[in-house]
């Protein structure tokens, strides 16, 4: 009788204990595991705040892309247009997602200048920074049959008579296109406030340029590849402190060879909405660095002429800081800082 008595209390500890088990899974995060931290419980939005085909789209799908098939993020993860306001559209839908830590999107410069200028409610202390990816870089593009065969060429033009030269960019007036010119102009002796700046957001600037219609086109190395191969304009200079690699951008020179000091790095990144979970934000910082680890991207990094700048935490946020201070003097001496 002891003997059953004792064999039925430890079939009720027994039970007992694996019931208070699973009363305390139950009480866990959906879709994420204790010991494990933060993963996503569902599909993950990635906006990119421009039309399609720009640096912006072109860097979030190549990241979509590569999450997806390396197996480095398990959800699915799908790539949206929010174009308007030089990005200030695609933030602002974003900002509307606080604490949701499945959206996220792409920046660069534009975080920053839009905003100080006036364009802008949110700048990059409303969200939540995450961690750089890449550099890339400015192009200064003419038309093939162009006189100027140089940048000192076109500068030497601009300095007599600034206001006769049009310049076109993508980014709105005294964002990055226009501020990445009006930077390495300025350190060659031009009077920045006379450049005529054209903002074509709705990607007219190349049929303009090869129409007669401006210029210069002030642009992205990505950007310039096809039409290069095709013969159709020809890149007066990069803003790399070096000269790139790769078919065809091989052949750029930079600016400061050409002997002006400057240069301009045209930062990209990831940001999530504002108030996301700490678990959250590690999480993607994890697998951003493998991301940008893994040699599938060092192959996209060369098809585009990027290159590789990884920042995160407290070193990104610097950055970031130090960015926005460079751009607000250069903003203030164009009469544009809001």
């Amino acid at each position: 009788m002891k003997r059953f008595i004792l064999i039925l209390c430890f079939s009720f500890l027994t039970l007992f204990i694996v019931a208070c088990s699973g009363e305390k899974t139950g009480n866990e995060k959906s879709g994420s595991d204790s010991d494990e931290g933060w993963s996503p419980e569902k599909s993950i939005e990635i906006v990119a705040p421009s039309g399609a085909g720009g640096g912006w789209d072109t860097t979030a799908r190549m990241a979509a892309k590569v999450f997806n098939e390396e197996g480095i993020i398990d959800q699915d993860i799908g790539v949206v247009n929010k174009t308007g306001g030089g990005g200030a559209v695609g933030w602002a839908y974003v900002a509307g997602k606080a604490g949701n830590p499945h959206h996220l999107f792409v920046a660069s410069p534009p975080l920053i200048d839009v905003p100080l200028n006036g364009q802008s409610e949110y700048d990059h202390e409303d969200f939540t920074a995450i961690a750089n990816l890449i550099a890339d870089y400015g192009a200064f593009v003419v038309r093939a049959d162009s006189e100027w065969e140089d940048l000192n060429d076109l500068f030497e033009d601009m300095k007599a008579d600034p206001s006769s030269i049009t310049v076109i960019g993508s980014s709105s007036l005294g964002s990055m296109d226009h501020i990445q010119f009006v930077k390495v102009a300025k350190a060659a002796g031009v009077d920045i406030q006379k450049i005529k700046y054209v903002s074509e957001q709705d990607g007219g600037e190349l049929t303009a340029l090869l129409n007669g219609s401006v210029d210069v086109f002030s642009t992205g190395v990505a950007e310039t590849v096809q039409q290069v191969r095709a013969g159709k304009v020809k890149v007066l200079a990069v803003t790399s402190e070096e000269r790139l690699e790769g078919d065809v951008i091989s052949d750029y020179p930079t600016v400061k060879e050409q002997g002006i000091d400057s240069s301009f790095v045209n930062w990209r990144g990831f940001f999530g909405p504002p108030d996301m979970d700490e678990e959250a934000v590690q999480y993607y910082v994890e697998k951003f660095k493998e991301l940008s680890d893994s040699e599938a991207w060092s192959d996209i990094r060369q098809q585009y002429g990027w290159d590789e700048m990884f920042m995160s935490g407290e070193e990104y946020e610097t950055f970031l800081n130090e960015q926005r201070e460079e751009a607000k003097q250069l903003l203030d001496e164009l009469g544009l800082g809001k």
